[in-house]
């Protein structure tokens, strides 16, 4: 959909460009934004990646904190059977 911008647009936009810089910077310009949406991918897919591996390591914790509540609570079952046979 692109802002909204038809055909028309686009192309008197890449005339007014080119007057105003001439044709030989163009390309330049264009590898110049070519390089800027790539390093912005990059660190987009870079923080991915930390996210989720930040969230692997939070399941991770959560297990074992649900183990050692597993196990605190068989310790506390055992020695409310051991009170009540007493």
């Amino acid at each position: 959909m692109m802002l909204f911008i038809g055909g028309v647009e686009i192309v008197f936009i890449v005339l007014i460009v080119i007057m105003l810089f001439g044709a030989d910077k163009i390309p330049s310009f264009a590898k110049g934004a070519g390089k800027m949406m790539r390093q912005v991918k990059d660190a987009s897919n870079q923080i991915k990646a930390e996210i989720n591996q930040s969230s692997k390591n939070i399941n991770l914790n959560e297990s074992r904190i649900n183990q050692e509540i597993k196990k605190a609570n068989k310790g506390l079952s055992k020695i409310s059977k051991k009170k009540k046979t007493d």
